[in-house]
């Protein structure tokens, strides 16, 4: 079960950042 938890997070993580970048672009813009 804790690996299960490792993944998601993992995943909760990655579309955080992919969020922040969005983020970014539209401030450069």
């Amino acid at each position: 079960m804790g690996s299960v938890k490792k993944k998601r997070a993992k995943k909760i993580s990655k579309h955080k950042r992919r969020k922040q970048l969005k983020a970014l672009r539209h401030k450069n813009k």
